[in-house]
């Protein structure tokens, strides 16, 4: 698919002036900290890219260390701590991939040392953090980009296009879904059976988080817990949000309700696995998101965009467009009228060709138009992204104030959630109103 928009500076980002130059040949060194499973699939994208080479790994699991270490031919140097990472003037940019509690500590520190960063979503554990984490980039002239991929996708971008051209008319409603069946999916993930606390380093993942007795589950599977975690709010709406609020131009809901529960995967978890919001933006549309690890039906999962005049959907891989067909039909309301009034109201060639359309002349029309998306996924052209970002110091396409607004709407379907009541953002002050 030929890509057909371009990225955007957000507002309140300056583009960077202050950072590192690198000409188009320089060799850009990254270091990973938090080598888990999401950042062994980031090394393998940064490991197609010419000219960008992992150089270093630290994790408080010594088993993932080690295997990040072996996807990069044993070049990359295993550190023990962080603190490492950022104090070598070597090393030029950080992927930060840790638990969500440790994001707005390590964003800060990389950028204080000079580090160019791709920190994953969400981009803060807090929405307060964000404001910091902004404040942080506009200081340090440093790039931060913030790892919701779908942004980058080709088929993103061409429905940001087609809603900017008026394809779809007037917009009014966003539906997404993310729905799963599974124990993994639920974030129920298996535990290495070497691990113990002898090659665990707990006090290492606690960090900034409520001290704790050392915990396998805890540690292996996080994203269950609200000490580390927002759960389904931060880990899979902060995605739909992020494309929502590329595809649409908005900025942020003016007002979000949610309803989360746990029905099913007791064990092992705080977080709800079933969860919908509704957000309702000022832009003039409103967002329905939902989620259950109860059940993953293809037809369900997946992204609408309902407008007037016609509707994107995203199935997998694909772009559907459908164009609205509509005509009145109020025969079953003219019909009761008294006959005389009935036959005059169809006598108005204006009304005949609202509601009567001719269906006596074989035709044909086109039912809608998709597009498949192929070559290198997001996730690739996302870091790809961030490179160019590095090198021309310009901002990138998800930058911190973008990342800011993503995760806010996150804290404030978990706030509704607790609260039992509507949550209201604070554009002024740009945080959740008090």
């Amino acid at each position: 698919m030929k890509q057909s928009a371009v990225f955007g500076t957000a507002a309140g980002i300056a583009p960077n002036t202050l950072g590192r130059s690198y000409g188009a040949n320089d060799r850009i060194t990254m270091g990973v900290v938090g080598s888990g499973a999401r950042a062994q699939q980031l090394m393998g994208a940064v490991q197609e890219i010419p000219g960008l080479e992992i150089v270093a790994v630290c994790d408080a699991y010594k088993g993932r260390a080690k295997r990040a270490q072996a996807r990069t031919g044993g070049r990359a140097k295993i550190y023990e701590h962080y603190k490492e990472i950022l104090g070598n003037s070597e090393i030029d940019t950080v992927i930060i991939a840790t638990p969500d509690h440790w994001h707005k500590q390590m964003a800060l520190e990389a950028l204080a040392a000079g580090k160019d960063v791709y920190i994953e979503k969400p981009m803060t554990y807090t929405t307060e953090e964000g404001l910091e984490i902004i404040r942080a980039v506009k200081k340090q002239g440093q790039i931060l980009q913030v790892g919701s991929q779908g942004m980058s996708s080709r088929t993103e971008q061409m429905a940001r296009k087609m809603i900017k051209e008026g394809r779809l008319g007037q917009v009014t409603f966003v539906r997404a879904s993310f729905n799963r069946n599974t124990a993994g999916g639920a974030w129920i993930y298996p535990i290495p059976p070497d691990a113990s606390r002898d090659n665990v380093n707990w006090e290492a993942f606690l960090g900034p988080a409520p001290k704790r007795p050392f915990s396998l589950e805890r540690f292996f599977r996080w994203r269950c817990y609200w000490d580390y975690s927002g759960g389904i709010a931060t880990d899979l709406f902060v995605h739909l949000v992020t494309s929502t609020h590329y595809m649409m131009d908005a900025k942020m809901p003016e007002r979000v309700m949610a309803s989360g529960e746990l029905y099913r995967w007791k064990d092992s978890r705080e977080v709800p696995d079933t969860l919908n919001a509704i957000l309702v933006y000022p832009e003039g549309f409103t967002a329905n998101l939902s989620s259950t690890f109860n059940n993953q039906s293809a037809a369900e999962s997946g992204f609408e965009i309902l407008g007037t005049e016609g509707s994107i959907a995203f199935r997998g891989g694909q772009l559907q467009f459908n164009r609205e067909n509509v005509y009145e039909d109020n025969r079953w309301i003219v019909e009761s009228w008294e006959e005389q009034l009935e036959e005059s109201y169809y006598k108005d060639p204006k009304n005949r060709k609202l509601e009567m359309p001719s269906t006596l002349v074989p035709n044909m029309k086109q039912a809608g138009e998709v597009w498949e998306e192929w070559g290198m996924e997001s996730t690739y052209t996302h870091m790809v992204d961030f490179l160019e970002a590095v090198r021309t110091r310009k901002t990138p396409a998800e930058d911190a104030s973008t990342g800011h607004h993503a995760a806010a709407c996150a804290h404030m379907v978990n706030k509704s959630v607790k609260e039992k009541s509507s949550v209201e953002w604070d554009f002024s002050r740009d945080t959740i109103k008090t």
